[in-house]
C-alpha cells in the first residue's frame, strides 16, 4: 500500500536517467544531470523555469553544457525536472514541526538516519541533547529469538505476530527494521498484515516479506506458504513505459524481484515474455494468431455442440461466417445420417462409421472448405467469391475444384500439410466404388449450378451424363494428389515442441509432478478465495489423474464421479454411455477408475482384450485429500465447472 505522501527519491531519479536520458546523452552528461537533480532535491530548490517550461539557457549554465545540446532534449528533461519542482513545492507547503532538528523537507526515516550520522560524526565528549521520554529501541539486523520451539500457526497474520513476539519485537518496531523510505509502504500496512485484515500482494510487499524471513532466519517462502495463491498478479512493477493492458498480461510472468534486477536484465526478461508467452515463439503460433483474425466458414444448422461467438458477414466484399443455405444444410444432414446411423439406409453401403466427436469435427472441416469458396476474393481471406446458393457437396467430384482449393491453401499457409491429405482422403472415400456416398447418390447431380471460372455448364452436363465415370476420375485424381502432397508435406506444428524439455529430462513424470507440487504450494486460502481454491484443486486433480492413468483428454473430461457410499454405475450402463467413472472401492479401500474399453478410441486394441480399464489410484502426494476436498467442499461451494461429472446417491447426474 502506497503512502499518501510519495516523495521523489534518488533511486527514482537514477531509474529515470537510466531509462530516458542514457539513450540520448553521453554517460558523463547523464552523470552531470543526475547530480544536478540530486543537488536541487537536497537543497530544496526549484529548477530554472521560464513560464511553464524549463529555461534551457539557465539550465545549460547550471550544468556547464551547451544550450544547443539541451534544446532538442527538452521533452526528455522536462518530466524529471517537473517532478523535482512538485516535490519541492510539497515540502514547502507541508513543513515539519519546528522542534525537529533536521530540515522539514525530508521524510521521517531519512531524518532519523541523518541524525544518527551526525551524532556518530560528532567529536568525542560533545554534548548530545536527548529526546524527552522513552528512547527508541535500537534496530538489530538479526535479533536473537527468545524461544526456539513454537506451535506452527495456520494463517499468515498469526505467523507474523508469532515470530515478531518470539524475537521480542512488536509490529511497530519490525516496520522500522525492514521498511525503507523509498518503499512507500505505510506502517499501518504491516499492522493490517499482523491482524489478518490484509495480505501482501504487490512486488514491494513480497520483497518486505523476504526481508522479514531473512531477519528472523526463516526458510525462503515461509510466509508465502501461509498466504496461499493470489487471484491477481502484482501491480507495482516498474513498467511505466508500457500500456496498462499489456502491463496486466506481463505481470503474471515476471519474477518477484523484477524491480531489484538491473535494467539490462529487466529488458531481457520483458523481451522473452513478450516473444515466448504473449506473442508466441513458433511460426505456427504466429500463423495461428494471424489466421484467427480472418473469419471465414459456412455454418451448418445441423452442427451439434455449443457454438462460439463469431462475426457474421453483413456486407458485400466482407469475409466472415455465413449461414448455410437450406439445400446445403439438407445435404450435410444426409451425410451425417449416412456416416453416424446404426445401420446404413436400404440400398446403400458404407465403410466405417463416425463417432460423435468425429462427426462434429467433419462438420467444422466442411464448413471451412465451403467457406473458402464463399469468401470474397477482395477480402483478406482471398476466397473464390462463389454465391453461397450455388454451393453443394456434388462439387467434390470435380478435380478442378480441388486443385483450386489446394492452391489456395498453399498460398495461405506457404506449404502443404497433412490437412490437405485428410480432406483429399474424404473426397476419395465419397467417390469410391460401392461404398462412396456421392457415388451412390447420382441425384446429387441435380444440385449442381454453374460457377463462373470453376464449374461450367459442360462440366455439369458431362457429370449428369456419366456420374460413375466422373466419380472414378475424381477418385483417381484424389489418390494421385495424396501421393504428391505426401511427398512435400511439412509439419507446421510439432505437438511435442512445447513439452520437449520435459520429455528430454531423465524423469518426465517427475517433471510433471513438480507442476502438481507447485500447485499445492501456491494453493489459495479457500476462506478468502473459495473459487480460486476450487479451480486450483480441479487443476491438481486433472494433472494427477492424467499422470496416473495416461487418459486422453476426452476420456478424462467425460469421467463420472460416484461419491463414497453411493451405488456405483453398472458396467453395462457405462458401456452404453461410453464413459468411465471415478468411484470408491470398498474391497481395495481406495479410489478406483473404471472405464469400459468401448469408451476408448483404440477400443479394439489387444491392450484391453475386450475388458474394461481398471486402476486403483495410489494415495500419494495428498491425492486422496484433494479428491475428498473436491467432493465435500469445492464442487458444490463454487461456480467453477467440475472436471468430472458427478453421480449422487440419488443417481442424479450433473
Amino acid at each position: 500500500m502506497k503512502s499518501i505522501r510519495s516523495f521523489l527519491t534518488l533511486r527514482r531519479i537514477e531509474d529515470y536517467c537510466d531509462l530516458r536520458l542514457t539513450p540520448v546523452l553521453d554517460p558523463k552528461e547523464v552523470s552531470i544531470v543526475r547530480e544536478c537533480l540530486a543537488d536541487l532535491l537536497e537543497r530544496n530548490e526549484y529548477p530554472p523555469y521560464r513560464g511553464s517550461g524549463l529555461d534551457i539557457k539557465a539550465l545549460a549554465d547550471l550544468l556547464g553544457m551547451d544550450p544547443a545540446r539541451l534544446t532538442p532534449l527538452r521533452s526528455s528533461l522536462q518530466p524529471i525536472f517537473d517532478a523535482v519542482a512538485r516535490t519541492v513545492a510539497e515540502r514547502r507547503l507541508r513543513p515539519e514541526p519546528k522542534s525537529t532538528s533536521t530540515p522539514a523537507s525530508e521524510p521521517g526515516r531519512v531524518r532519523a538516519h541523518r541524525k544518527v550520522a551526525k551524532v556518530r560524526a560528532a567529536p568525542a565528549g560533545a554534548s548530545e541533547r536527548k529526546r524527552p521520554g522513552r528512547q527508541p529501541r535500537p534496530v538489530v539486523e538479526f535479533p536473537e529469538p527468545l524461544e526456539t520451539k513454537w506451535d506452527e500457526p495456520d494463517s499468515f497474520g498469526a505467523a507474523l505476530r508469532l515470530h515478531a513476539a518470539r524475537h521480542g519485537e512488536t509490529i511497530y518496531h519490525l516496520y522500522n527494521a525492514v521498511v525503507r523510505p523509498e518503499d512507500g509502504v505505510h506502517r499501518s500496512t504491516l499492522i493490517a498484515w499482523g491482524r489478518g485484515a490484509k495480505a501482501p500482494r504487490s512486488a514491494i510487499s513480497l520483497e518486505i516479506l523476504q526481508r522479514i524471513e531473512r531477519r528472523y532466519r526463516l526458510p525462503v517462502g515461509y510466509f508465502a506458504g501461509k498466504m496461499g495463491g493470489s487471484r491477481r498478479a502484482p501491480g507495482d512493477f516498474d513498467l511505466e513505459e508500457i500500456a496498462p493492458a499489456e502491463r496486466r498480461r506481463l505481470a503474471w510472468h515476471l519474477p518477484e524481484d523484477f524491480n531489484r534486477r538491473p535494467r539490462s536484465e529487466q529488458a531481457e526478461i520483458l523481451d522473452w515474455v513478450r516473444n515466448v508467452i504473449i506473442s508466441g515463439s513458433t511460426d505456427y503460433r504466429r500463423y495461428q494468431t494471424a489466421m484467427m483474425r480472418q473469419r471465414y466458414a459456412v455454418r451448418f444448422a445441423c452442427a451439434s455442440g455449443p457454438r462460439r461467438k463469431s462475426s457474421i458477414a453483413t456486407t458485400e466484399g466482407e469475409s466472415g461466417i455465413i449461414n448455410a443455405p437450406k439445400r446445403l444444410n439438407d445435404e450435410m444432414s444426409e451425410v451425417l445420417r449416412f456416416k453416424t446411423s446404426t445401420f446404413a439406409a436400404f440400398g446403400l453401403q458404407r465403410n466405417g462409421v463416425w463417432g460423435e466427436e468425429t462427426a462434429s469435427q467433419k462438420v467444422e472441416h466442411f464448413g471451412l472448405w465451403f467457406g473458402a469458396f464463399a469468401a470474397p476474393p477482395e477480402s483478406e481471406v482471398q476466397g473464390f467469391g462463389a454465391d453461397a446458393r450455388t454451393l453443394t457437396f456434388a462439387m467434390m467430384i470435380f478435380p478442378q475444384v480441388w486443385d483450386w482449393y489446394l492452391q489456395w491453401r498453399e498460398r495461405r499457409r506457404g506449404f502443404y500439410t497433412k490437412w490437405e491429405i485428410d480432406l483429399l482422403s474424404i473426397a476419395a472415400a465419397f467417390c469410391r466404388e460401392e461404398t462412396g456416398w456421392l457415388r451412390q447418390t447420382p441425384r446429387m447431380a441435380g444440385n449442381l449450378r454453374e460457377i463462373e471460372g470453376l464449374i461450367s455448364e459442360q462440366h455439369i452436363s458431362e457429370a449428369r451424363g456419366d456420374w460413375e465415370g466422373t466419380c472414378d476420375r475424381m477418385y483417381k485424381h484424389a489418390r494421385r494428389r495424396i501421393k504428391e502432397i505426401d511427398r512435400v508435406a511439412r509439419i507446421h506444428r510439432d505437438p511435442f515442441e512445447p513439452i520437449l524439455p520435459v520429455l528430454e529430462a531423465p524423469s518426465p513424470v517427475g517433471e510433471y509432478r513438480k507442476i502438481t507440487e507447485e500447485i499445492l504450494r501456491r494453493m489459495p486460502d479457500e476462506r478468502h478465495h473459495p473459487r480460486s481454491a476450487a479451480e486450483t484443486v480441479r487443476a491438481f486433480l486433472l494433472l494427477r489423474i492424467g499422470l496416473h492413468t495416461g487418459l486422453r483428454q476426452k476420456n478424462l473430461r467425460e469421467l463420472l464421479l460416484c461419491e463414497r457410499g453411493a451405488l456405483p454405475t453398472a458396467e453395462r450402463r457405462l458401456e452404453d454411455m461410453r464413459r468411465g467413472e471415478l468411484r470408491w472401492s470398498t474391497r481395495d479401500q481406495g479410489w478406483e477408475i473404471l472405464i469400459p474399453s468401448v469408451a476408448f478410441k483404440n477400443a479394439n486394441s489387444s491392450f484391453f482384450g475386450a475388458k474394461p480399464f481398471r486402476l486403483i489410484l495410489p494415495d500419494l502426494g495428498r491425492l486422496y485429500e484433494m479428491i475428498e476436498a473436491w467432493v465435500d467442499r469445492h464442487r458444490g461451494g463454487s461456480s467453477a465447472q467440475p472436471p468430472i461429472q458427478v453421480r449422487s446417491s440419488s443417481r442424479r447426474r450433473r
